[in-house]
């Protein structure tokens, strides 16, 4: 896989955690009930495809990016220069 590659996939799964942050975010001012990282990041694993990369170095695994990513989303440090 090239670097494109990755980079794509990588705004691709910010893209998904995004969605799933708004929805769930959604949901629990709606409904009240409160969220975990956790609730967002199955929600992301569960909108993928079953052939949907996994990390390929390193010890992190794709839930451990995926919460990353969603922490970072809501304290908004991901949209930090």
């Amino acid at each position: 896989m090239t670097a494109t590659d990755y980079e794509a996939l990588t705004h691709d799964l910010i893209r998904r955690t995004e969605e799933a942050v708004e929805s769930i975010a959604h949901l629990a001012v709606d409904t009240g009930v409160t969220f975990q990282i956790d609730d967002v990041v199955q929600k992301v694993e569960d909108g993928l495809p079953h052939d949907y990369p996994r990390p390929t170095s390193g010890d992190m695994s794709r839930r451990d990016v995926i919460a990353g990513m969603a922490r970072d989303i809501f304290t908004g440090e991901m949209y930090e220069d």
